[in-house]
């Protein structure tokens, strides 16, 4: 059984600098919405005798051996932040290799359903949820710094094809369309606000879903968090009109034909891809 933190130590890279952690690093970039679902990062102050101290960044430290990027940085945000593993949604991880070798650093990408309340341990000076346009002005940790400008969101508008999702499962939808409807607009409210991997790279940001519905799953009710447009006539139509009005759109649909007549601006995603969102990797639960 490995020691906990073997880890701990410096990396000599072929750059000639030596970074921390024996098998490299990770950090946790964690987002929440604020009351109008604007996102809000989690900053970290570092304390004045850390290395780079006194500067902005996210909880971060050493992997051990045993242990994968996600692991390590709940862990070092629950020690640092005192960071609830258990509330938090993986999204995705950024890997770099700044030394240009085996030593990496990985950025876990995640989101909370709300501001978490933290607490900081004798590494962190401060903890606060930032406004993501005010983190660049903060004095950040030159890493983080350097990376930021790819770890940030641009907020995008995500429109879902209902009767193609709910249609893309064989689990008896067609006796209960409106019912159906319904479990599909609680999966995506629950899922939202919150960080989205973008298929054409990085990471946006979901304020607020919309789910176009039509015929028999129009009578499905309101969900909070979610926007229902009810389709008098073909959904394909009103999903078209409302991303032709401008903007940056993902539409889930595997509707070729619907496809087809999407703008540049809008990007399919399969309903797959939404399903793995609507279900992130629960980060307490990484090995």
């Amino acid at each position: 059984m490995t020691a906990r933190g073997d880890g701990d130590g410096w990396a000599q890279c072929r750059d000639g600098q030596n970074r921390w952690g024996r098998f490299g690093a990770a950090g946790l970039l964690l987002r929440a919405p604020d009351a109008q679902h604007r996102p809000l990062v989690l900053m970290q102050h570092r304390a004045a005798w850390t290395h780079h101290g006194e500067l902005w960044g996210m909880p971060a430290g050493a992997r051990d051996s045993d242990e994968t990027p996600v692991k390590t940085a709940l862990r070092e945000a629950a020690e640092e932040a005192a960071v609830d593993p258990g509330r938090v949604r993986v999204r995705g991880e950024v890997v770099t290799h700044p030394g240009g070798d085996a030593w990496s650093f990985t950025t876990v990408v995640a989101d909370v359903v709300e501001p978490l309340p933290v607490r900081p341990n004798h590494e962190s000076a401060e903890l606060v949820w930032v406004p993501e346009p005010q983190v660049a002005a903060l004095d950040l940790h030159p890493a983080f710094a350097a990376g930021w400008p790819a770890l940030q969101v641009a907020t995008t508008g995500l429109v879902v094809d209902a009767a193609n999702v709910v249609g893309s499962r064989p689990d008896g939808w067609w006796r209960d369309r409106a019912g159906a409807a319904e479990r599909l607009l609680r999966d995506v409210a629950a899922a939202g606000p919150g960080v989205l991997a973008l298929p054409q790279g990085g990471f946006g940001w979901v304020a607020r879903p919309v789910l176009v519905l039509e015929g028999v799953a129009s009578r499905a009710p309101n969900v909070a968090g979610v926007e229902v447009l009810r389709a008098s006539g073909a959904g394909d139509d009103t999903i078209v009109d409302l991303v032709c009005r401008g903007g940056e759109w993902l539409v889930v649909t595997a509707d070729r034909g619907l496809r087809a007549r999407l703008p540049p601006q809008a990007h399919p995603l399969s309903p797959s891809f939404l399903r793995s969102w609507l279900t992130p990797q629960a980060a307490g639960s990484a090995g």
